[in-house]
């Protein structure tokens, strides 16, 4: 008979079985402890991201935000005590009645006009109801802005309870209006329209606010 290639004894065999039985246990627990620092540094990875949200949450909650009044806005015209009667038929010389070109209040038409963008001048009295229930006019010179700049404005005002037209002759390239207060622009990203947006639109102190900005006068050209 063949003499068996292993000579070692049954202790033996047994010993590198245990042997081998440990070194594997060991391969195994050092995966384990593998694992186990990778889910402990992905988990203080997580924490500390959860705990930057955290941080900003209640940075962003418990920093008290500026009331719409509180905002000052430079060289910003302010028009009081200005009446609210319906006028039709009538129409109304707003710059001799009130100095204000484009007009920021006053009488009106009992139809306002559908707040959205226009590429054609509107009807006064209509755009005045509007401002009455807390829209925001954006008028341009068409001579002076671009329709680069016309994209700028679309982009930076909100496309809700808002109107964006032509308005030959103004004052400046731009005019913002709400009810009671106007500002004169030289651009499309002067900050201070952002600012006239946060304090005037849809804002509580208009006479009608919260009322409709749509469903009334569609005027001509509209384009969104």
């Amino acid at each position: 008979m063949a003499e068996s290639s292993d000579r070692r004894t049954v202790k033996q065999r047994r010993a590198d079985a245990r042997a081998e039985k440990v070194r594997v246990f060991q391969q195994e627990r050092a995966a384990q402890a593998r694992r186990r620092r990778i889910a402990w540094a992905s988990g203080i990875a997580g924490g500390v991201a959860v705990l930057a949200l955290l941080v900003t949450f209640i940075a962003t909650s418990t920093t008290p935000r500026q009331r719409p009044q509180d905002i000052a806005i430079a060289d910003m015209r302010e028009f009081t005590d200005l009446p609210a009667t319906h006028i039709d038929p009538r129409p109304v010389d707003y710059q001799a009645e009130y100095d204000m070109l484009p007009p920021a209040g006053g009488d009106h038409s009992q139809a306002w006009l559908n707040c959205g963008v226009y590429n054609q001048p509107q009807q006064n009295e209509n755009a005045v109801h509007s401002l009455e229930h807390g829209a925001v006019w954006v008028t341009y010179d068409p001579e002076r802005v671009t329709d680069a700049t016309v994209g700028e404005l679309r982009a930076a005002i909100p496309q809700l309870h808002t109107i964006i037209s032509p308005f030959p002759g103004l004052p400046a390239p731009i005019v913002a209006s709400a009810w009671g207060a106007q500002i004169e622009l030289e651009s499309a990203d002067d900050a201070r329209l952002g600012q006239f947006i946060d304090k005037f639109w849809k804002s509580a102190d208009a006479p009608e606010p919260g009322a409709s900005c749509a469903g009334a006068v569609e005027g001509p050209g509209r384009v969104a």
